[in-house]
């Protein structure tokens, strides 16, 4: 009896040590700044469907702001900068509506993320994301990201702008072309060539813009697309690695407006 009543404490122990409920290892508002991976939800690891990409949150620890990729669509949301330190509520957020094959690890994010109500650092690099019952439901560890303008250099074909995929089969697919050295770019707009110029901090930074790009004036049936591309351009502000491969290109408020694909 002692035995079993012993293992029951052990075992409450270690539950209360991963439950938001603990003081040990609390985090701060700033320890969850930045995009994370959502590497697991309700105790299962993700694993994306095939050409999907991998789900990501970010927080802006400043603004307050939410955004991110549940799996197949983009969310994007805000939280309370001035709630109690390690309190958060996501039972806000909003996603485009895109549709992809298997929406099943966009469906458990989404509905897990919708009942987070406290953080906390799980182990010495991720952060538990906790429902009302302390329980950890999300877990998150840091994205990489890209951190050399360097890794843009060459081909890159436009795979999604302003939020909706590009077409397959299109007569000319749109696609950007990088010369790091020069800080020049050329490419199609899906219906017009674009040339131009970009603009980046330095060598380490992920602070991009596109304010010199210009483009042809040929006449096409269905300028929808190129009208999207070019709006997404005009609005990019930074650049990062995707988990899932490739390059997402972002604006102002770190909504995903470009993904880019390796040619």
């Amino acid at each position: 009896m002692k035995k079993v009543f012993v293992s029951l404490c052990m075992a409450s122990a270690l539950m209360g040590l991963s439950s938001c409920a603990s003081t040990k290892n609390a985090a701060t508002l700033s320890s969850i700044s930045g995009e994370w991976n959502i590497i697991e939800v309700n105790g299962t690891a993700v694993v994306p469907a095939p050409g999907q990409e991998f789900p990501y949150i970010g927080f802006d620890t400043k603004t307050g702001k939410v955004f991110g990729n549940s799996g197949c669509n983009r969310m994007m949301g805000s939280f309370d900068v001035n709630a109690k330190p390690g309190s958060i509520d996501l039972g806000s957020l909003a996603s485009t509506r895109m549709a992809c094959p298997d929406m099943t690890v966009e469906n458990n994010v989404l509905s897990a993320l919708n009942k987070v109500k406290k953080y906390k650092k799980l182990g010495k690099e991720n952060i538990a994301l906790c429902g009302a019952s302390n329980r950890p439901i999300v877990v998150l560890q840091k994205k990489e990201s890209v951190s050399k303008v360097s890794d843009l250099e060459g081909k890159w074909i436009i795979s999604e702008a302003a939020g909706e995929a590009i077409p397959d089969g299109m007569e000319k697919q749109p696609f950007i072309e990088f010369n790091v050295a020069e800080k020049r770019l050329h490419g199609n707009a899906g219906c017009n060539l674009i040339n131009g110029a970009f603009q980046v901090d330095d060598e380490g930074s992920s602070v991009i813009s596109f304010p010199q790009v210009i483009s042809t004036m040929m006449a096409c049936p269905d300028m929808e697309v190129e009208d999207r591309v070019l709006k997404a351009l005009n609005s990019v502000r930074s650049f990062g690695k995707l988990t899932g491969g490739g390059v997402g290109l972002y604006d102002a408020d770190n909504n995903l407006v470009m993904v880019l694909v390796k040619n």
